[in-house]
């Protein structure tokens, strides 16, 4: 079921809600929408509950019009109020690209409200991914500013998407990022940007598993340094996938969620 929530914030999201069981949270990425899990939402509702919400400034949510209602902080805080507006005490959570950043903010300030927590594709610090980082603000700021939403959702789907047979793909992320407003996107993106958690992530003691495509826009080797850091984690790495991996390798991803959530 697909559900339009106020939070105490004022902020309304909306949430698909389905399954029963245990409780698994599923934040999607930047520019996108719940639609990110499109391929997982029937697997793991046959065992898990799943919320999958729309975040502030995404897909049929709240999108502010003040900049300073964008952030990693502000976002955490509305899955927090989220789960407590549903009666969840805890829950799994999942956190794909910029979700993963929200899980991580989620980890270190909520603590007690995960379990468990799936890591794709992200990192703990994106205010220190240096000139890659500085080179994608730059990029994009000026494509958004001078051009508009479309050729930058174009770009996007086609990193993401590149081989003939990803046509499908390609297609569906295109439309699906052309759908956003450029000033929630953009504020979205910049505040992302200038997050991270530092040494705090030493502070995750949860079971954490740390996913990782072979063909990421940021390497393996970063993400096996993060994944050292914390206490209970550990590293599986996709093959034959890029940036995303719940489209492009969903079975593999699927199989490998749900024998994490099961079994450890």
């Amino acid at each position: 079921m697909i559900h339009q929530i106020k939070l105490k914030n004022g902020i309304g999201l909306e949430v698909l809600d389905q399954g029963e069981g245990e409780v698994v949270l599923l934040i999607h990425g930047l520019g996108s929408n719940k639609a990110d899990w499109d391929l997982q939402k029937n697997s793991f509702s046959e065992e898990y509950r799943i919320l999958a919400p729309d975040l502030r400034g995404h897909g049929n949510s709240t999108k502010p019009q003040n900049k300073d209602a964008y952030g990693i902080p502000q976002i955490a805080e509305d899955m927090k109020l989220l789960l407590q507006e549903l009666g969840i005490e805890h829950c799994m959570v999942v956190g794909f690209s910029m979700g993963g950043a929200i899980a991580f903010e989620m980890a270190v300030t909520y603590k007690n409200l995960i379990t468990k927590m799936v890591i794709v594709n992200t990192a703990p610090d994106f205010d220190q991914l240096g000139n890659m980082g500085q080179e994608m603000i730059t990029e994009r700021t000026a494509m958004l500013q001078e051009q508009g939403i479309s050729p930058l959702a174009h770009k996007i789907a086609e990193s993401m998407f590149p081989e003939k047979n990803q046509g499908d793909l390609r297609n569906i992320f295109y439309h699906r990022l052309n759908n956003n407003a450029v000033f929630p996107y953009y504020h979205s993106f910049i505040t992302l940007m200038e997050w991270g958690i530092g040494d705090k992530i030493k502070e995750i003691e949860i079971p954490v598993l740390v996913v990782a495509s072979d063909m990421d826009y940021t390497p393996v080797s970063l993400k096996k340094a993060y994944t050292q850091k914390m206490p209970n984690a550990r590293l599986e790495v996709v093959k034959n996938s890029r940036h995303g991996v719940t489209m492009d390798q969903p079975q593999k991803f699927n199989q490998i969620l749900l024998n994490f959530f099961n079994y450890e």
